[in-house]
């Protein structure tokens, strides 16, 4: 098996996040790199569900992720098995990445793509497992996901506002075992709503790929627009 990189990353403590995460945006947007924040808690299928979104897209972009962990390799290896660009994130016993912290990766990425045909056209950041931090920070990604699990419960938009208000999607993880949770779709939707009307909410099941065909073409949509955002300003 391939041997996974494993980078350590440490947090800046110069200037401000948001003005780091705006400049980044901007430099990613010169390089046609559309850059995805994944975030949600533990045990929810961020992933899994990474894993049959890159199988949806990886013949149609170039696709590079960053795992990042308190510790471990786990998951880098699991995506590198998807025959596409990984790197593992160790983040110091640090709850979230910032701006700085994914520059930081962004550049490994680069660097562990060196002498292939181009820049990704998606990197996808995995953020640590957690509702509270990671929504605390801008990393400069163009849009933030996160997924929700049924077995966590509806009312998690409610308990965790800014996570939710945050987010530009959110995916529904485990819908095959809603018969078996007391589980609201509805209710979890108008909660989401709540806090973000904006977001758009797609239910999926990652371990059969249920859904994941709608995540994967609003993800197309929005990395086309991207672009042609950025050629409309050339």
């Amino acid at each position: 098996m391939k041997d996974v990189r494993i980078i350590e990353v440490k947090r800046s403590v110069f200037a401000s996040n948001e003005e780091r995460a705006d400049l980044l945006r901007q430099e990613l947007k010169k390089k046609g790199i559309f850059l995805l924040n994944l975030m949600s808690s533990p045990g929810s299928g961020k992933t899994t569900t990474l894993v049959r979104t890159i199988e949806a897209l990886k013949n149609t972009c170039r696709i590079g992720v960053m795992e990042a962990d308190i510790d471990s390799d786990v998951d880098a290896r699991t995506i590198a098995e998807q025959g596409v660009l990984s790197i593992q994130l160790h983040t110091g016993g640090m709850c979230h990445l910032d701006a700085e912290m994914t520059r930081q990766g962004l550049q490994e990425l680069e660097k562990e793509n060196s002498g292939q045909t181009g820049p990704v056209d998606l990197a996808i950041l995995e953020n640590v497992g957690n509702l509270v931090c990671p929504a605390e920070f801008d990393t400069g990604a163009c849009k933030n996901t996160m997924i929700l699990s049924v077995p966590e419960g509806d009312d998690k938009p409610l308990k965790y506002p800014l996570m939710f208000s945050v987010c530009d999607v959110v995916l529904i993880n485990k819908i095959d075992v809603l018969p078996y949770f007391d589980f609201d779709m509805e209710r979890c939707i108008q909660n989401i709503h709540k806090r973000n009307p904006q977001a758009k909410v797609i239910p999926i099941c990652a371990r059969t790929g249920e859904g994941v065909d709608d995540f994967a073409a609003w993800l197309t949509d929005e990395m086309r627009a991207w672009k042609e955002e950025e050629k409309s300003h050339a």
